[in-house]
């Protein structure tokens, strides 16, 4: 085996918004916490499984957000998670006799059935419906580094106007962590990588080491890095920043020549939610009889502007496996050409939403397992390791304050403050000064007192309200209706508990109806305000 020249560092940021609608099973919204979990978490836990049977030493680093964990947590959800299955699992026995006129689509009904089936059993007998136990196993035995968010995701950038909401976002996101790992968290992948130097001291005071911050955050940092995104750099409050690198982020994400596009892969948008017979397929899509997707994809990418060809599980492999060597031979060149004008030893961070792995890009847990045993088995000039043990092994680092940046379209804050969404900040702003306001008129009010419950609800009204997915979709143009509905839901509780504390008369009706639906952070305390 040659010395290691350089590292890859991959970090998957697994997030999603609370949804939790124990009032009705009519939100299709709830289903992407289904999904991913079929689709993304699933399969990364059996692919790890696979890596440690095989003895093959690997490094992964995995964002899993304080909603996140509040949902997996959840004992409604999972119970719905589990009706999910069990109805997917119906209409696969059914596609498998539907499809039997034809072998190739026989075939493939038959792989979906015993994958949605797998996922029961994996689900149910494996992890007792605690997915969370299963990712804290690795981090245990030292091959992958959980790291911590924002409390809800909430957007640092714009947040900041009232700090203490950020120092909140920042608070409840460690105190989400330890509780379902035991320790503190080294790292935290900032909400959208939406970097502010006012954040630093609040990072500091609840005991973070690294932030992941997007390419130019770096790149325009104050001075600029003498080795660009391929070192990290402290800023002068002592937070230390890793940069996605820009190359190997394009050969994965790109639309245009990015692994997900190989023609051999599985289509996301063809879906028997839309293809099939509509009598026939109506009892598995939505409630009120919209066509939706249901995860039973047919047809590969197959091209632009031609008929759809159906997916070929082995032809796929084939692409995932000679990707795996594309990649692996670029980090290869790249860190050779680096590591003899650096002082320390490159690193090469890859950052990635997690549900790209699987959810969009079917077969990515897969390429992810075969360019991890490539790595192992192979003589190469690079090791795979995680930002902690980066920073452990080589300390010494330019000190240099990150420029304000996020990861959305064109590097800035417009994906989340725009003519679309715009309305929602001044409200957004007005409940964090309330919020704060609350804490200093009502210090240490006294455990389980009403008036204490109340101001405990506030503060998870408030985080709920501030999450950035609401401003995503609107901008977006996706489930815009839910989006709105939600910061409308969570700023009018908010309001209505305001008034309600402030003038001594508290509703415990209502109170007890909205901490059913919004029970994120059990233990939250409101004092992290004051």
């Amino acid at each position: 085996m040659t010395k290691e020249k350089g590292y890859v560092s991959f970090v998957l940021h697994a997030h999603l918004p609370f949804i939790h609608h124990p009032e009705s099973e009519d939100y299709l919204e709830e289903e992407w916490l289904y999904e991913a979990i079929s689709e993304t978490y699933i399969p990364l836990l059996l692919n790890f499984k696979k890596l440690e049977e095989e003895q093959v030493d690997f490094r992964i680093t995995m964002s899993l957000t304080p909603p996140l964990l509040n949902m997996l947590d959840n004992k409604l959800l999972q119970k719905r998670y589990i009706k999910y299955l069990k109805k997917h699992i119906e209409l696969c026995e059914k596609e498998v006799i539907r499809t039997k006129y034809d072998e190739k689509l026989n075939k493939l009904s038959k792989y979906y059935l015993d994958r949605y089936t797998n996922d029961l059993h994996v689900f149910k007998d494996i992890y007792n419906c605690n997915l969370i136990q299963g990712f804290k196993y690795f981090q245990d035995i030292g091959v992958l580094e959980i790291i911590t968010c924002g409390a809800t995701h909430g957007y640092f950038p714009i947040l900041y106007v009232t700090e203490q909401t950020v120092k909140a976002q920042i608070a409840v996101g460690v105190q989400t962590y330890e509780k379902y790992f035991g320790k503190k968290p080294r790292g935290i992948w900032l909400p959208e990588c939406g970097y502010i130097p006012e954040a630093d001291k609040y990072l500091k005071e609840f005991g973070i080491d690294y932030i992941i911050t997007e390419s130019h955050g770096i790149l325009y940092a104050n001075p600029t890095p003498v080795y660009g995104t391929f070192a990290p750099i402290v800023s002068p409050q002592g937070v230390i920043a890793f940069g996605r690198d820009i190359e190997s982020s394009r050969q994965v994400w790109s639309s245009i020549n990015g692994y997900p596009g190989d023609f051999n892969y599985r289509e996301f948008y063809r879906d028997i939610g839309y293809d099939a017979d509509y009598e026939y397929i109506k009892p598995y899509i939505a409630s009120n009889g919209a066509r939706v997707h249901t995860g039973i994809k047919y047809y590969r990418i197959t091209g632009k502007d031609c008929e759809k060809d159906y997916y070929n599980i082995q032809w796929a492999k084939d692409s995932a496996e000679k990707q795996a060597g594309h990649f692996f031979d670029s980090r290869e060149k790249q860190i050779e050409n680096l590591s003899s004008i650096m002082a320390n030893p490159p690193i090469v961070l890859c950052p990635y939403d997690a549900e790209l792995y699987g959810h969009w890009w079917y077969e990515g847990p897969y390429w992810l397992y075969i360019l991890f045993k490539k790595i192992y088995y192979d003589n190469c000039n690079f090791k795979l390791i995680t930002p902690s043990e980066y920073i452990d092994k080589y300390p010494l680092m330019q000190v240099a304050e990150p420029c304000r940046s996020s990861w959305g379209a064109n590097g800035y804050s417009e994906v989340w403050l725009n003519q679309t969404n715009d309305y929602a900040h001044r409200h957004l702003h007005v409940a964090g000064n309330r919020m704060v306001e609350l804490a200093h008129l009502y210090p240490n009010e006294k455990k389980n007192s009403l008036k204490r419950k109340a101001l405990n609800q506030c503060a998870r009204e408030l985080l709920l309200a501030q999450g950035s997915d609401w401003l995503f979709i609107i901008t977006n143009g996706t489930m815009v209706d839910y989006a709105k509905k939600r910061i409308k839901d969570h700023i009018g509780r908010f309001t209505k508990l305001y008034y309600q504390i402030t003038e001594d008369n508290i509703d415990e009706e209502f109170l007890k109806n909205i901490s059913k639906k919004d029970c994120i952070f059990p233990e939250i305390d409101y004092m992290i305000y004051y």
